[in-house]
């Protein structure tokens, strides 16, 4: 099968950091599906993994993990799928990724993929919609529908990927006010067209920001990026008791600071369920069938900005520098082999 890997870690304008290259078809066994995939997109994940980890000796390491496509066989303990069902879903961080013309993936992390969309507009979807969703359910534990009446969600770097879905589904399933950051104009309309009820810019200080448009202290803050940046602004702002969650890899924060507000500190990795095989892992599948739902009653929309072409080496390379450049915005996706 083609795919594209690596086995060094090298900037992306090194010609050897991602290459085309052919490898064996797996098989599946056990709960696995063996996926035709069609589309892939990319997210800040891939660059990380390039950046820091390399292949085995003598092998090659694939990236992606975000993908739609199509059962190809199925694992004798599968249950939940069959050959030819349309699938999505986000994969595992310790097996080989999505950018291969087949891949192995375990059938509890895998979703229906919704009827409305192609394979590019579904693989924009499956990495970011399952952080948001366990980010504002699981995490932060926030009450769907109206019990969160009079609360507020502040979300910092609300126009990226994450933040695209999150601010959505907090807007459309729950009753909190959402308050989204972005710091340019063109970041700040597309928050604005996703939900939010308020955007500030996280360039100046959170707090008078906040008083500056009569807003309230947010008893949730979703942290999603530069969080050592924002954290004293983030202590400043967020209510007693409030709850802060963050997926994004800070160099150093004062936790001790929350201690006076009795403020909580929850991670979340979208990955962990598939890492240590949680007793609900299947939960991921569950999620990933509510948000296909969503999707096709037109309460969630995909948030695909950018459509680079064909999965090979030099479109994905694109992909990474647009994301190292630190200005992308939504989802960048790529088709076919």
């Amino acid at each position: 099968m083609k795919a594209i890997g690596y086995q060094h870690n090298l900037p992306i304008d090194d010609p050897r950091s991602l290459v085309d290259i052919t490898l064996p078809d797996p098989v599946a066994s056990g709960h696995d599906l063996l996926v035709e995939v069609r589309a892939v997109s990319v997210n800040p994940v891939d660059t990380k993994v390039r950046k820091s980890t390399a292949a085995a000796d003598g092998e090659w390491k694939v990236l992606g993990w975000d993908a739609a496509g199509v059962v190809r066989a199925v694992g004798s303990d599968v249950t939940l799928f069959r050959p030819g069902d349309r699938v999505w879903y986000a994969g595992s961080i310790a097996r080989a990724g999505s950018n291969s013309e087949l891949q192995l993936v375990d059938e509890r992390i895998v979703g229906r993929m919704p009827a409305s969309l192609d394979f590019e507009a579904a693989a924009a979807l499956p990495l970011t919609g399952l952080t948001a969703w366990e980010m504002l359910f699981d995490r932060l534990q926030v009450p769907p529908g109206p019990e969160g009446e009079g609360q507020t969600l502040l979300v910092t770097g609300a126009a990226g990927g994450v933040g695209s879905i999150l601010v959505q589904l907090a807007r459309q399933l729950t009753r909190l006010t959402v308050i989204g950051t972005a710091s340019r104009a063109e970041t700040r309309d597309w928050v604005l067209a996703h939900g939010a009820h308020h955007v500030i810019d996280h360039s100046r200080p959170l707090a008078g920001e906040l008083a500056g448009a009569g807003l309230a202290q947010p008893a949730y803050v979703a942290s999603l990026t530069h969080t050592d940046q924002h954290f004293d602004d983030i202590v400043e702002v967020i209510a007693p008791q409030g709850k802060i969650s963050l997926i994004d890899d800070p160099a150093a924060i004062d936790v001790r600071k929350l201690k006076r507000k009795a403020v909580s500190l929850h991670w979340e990795l979208m990955f962990t369920r598939a890492l240590f095989n949680t007793p609900d892992m299947v939960r991921q599948h569950e999620i990933l069938d509510r948000i296909a739902d969503l999707v096709d009653a037109g309460t969630i929309r995909t948030t695909v900005t950018e459509r680079f072409g064909r999965i090979d080496a030099d479109n994905l390379k694109r992909a990474h520098r647009l994301i190292e450049s630190g200005r992308a915005q939504g989802k960048i996706v790529l088709a076919g082999f």
